[in-house]
């Protein structure tokens, strides 16, 4: 017991709860809708209807059916459905928590690190206008070099290989001399 008391210790460790308050004021401003008064964020979004209604304001249609009755199955149902969404969406496979991250509550912290992931996704749709989770991702910068420019730089050493500029290490003494005595 002491070993998974220590993982959850650690998991809990990364959670942070501005972000977890950062990802549902965003959810709440996309949706236009508050979460419900008096119930955590993470039971908030446990059953996947919120998440499920957040993919289908970005996205209309991403997410055809959304369970709103049922067993947990049903629930986990919704939550796999937002995450095949997202995908599509833009969201990297590496950023998409697990099922049981949320619906167990195993890592709260990896559901809102998917959520900040969502809200990066954002920008690279010009059709959605805001608001914005998180910092606006890196746009591609390609450089085109004529053969001209590739071949004149063949010719520089760079300044990373380093130049001596003709020094040597004649008359250099580090230290005592030897000295050689002979004779004795």
């Amino acid at each position: 017991m002491a070993l998974e008391r220590q993982v959850r210790a650690k998991i809990a460790g990364k959670r942070d709860l501005e972000k977890d308050k950062e990802a549902q004021y965003w959810i709440e401003e996309v949706l236009g809708e508050k979460f419900p008064a008096g119930v955590l964020y993470e039971d908030a979004l446990r059953d996947g209807l919120i998440l499920c209604k957040l993919i289908n304001k970005l996205e209309p249609g991403a997410v055809a059916k959304i369970n709103t009755s049922g067993g947990q199955f049903k629930m986990m149902e919704n939550i796999n459905l937002f995450q095949q969404a997202i995908k599509k969406y833009g969201v990297p496979d590496l950023d998409v928590f697990q099922t049981v991250d949320l619906y167990e509550k195993k890592d709260i912290a990896q559901v809102t690190s998917t959520i900040f992931a969502l809200g990066r996704a954002c920008y690279k749709h010009p059709g959605f206008q805001g608001p914005f989770l998180g910092p606006k991702p890196a746009d591609e910068c390609k450089r085109n070099f004529t053969e001209e420019q590739l071949n004149a730089g063949q010719a520089i050493i760079g300044l990373q290989a380093g130049t001596n500029k003709g020094a040597s290490q004649a008359g250099q003494n580090i230290g005592a001399g030897r000295k050689i005595i002979l004779g004795k």
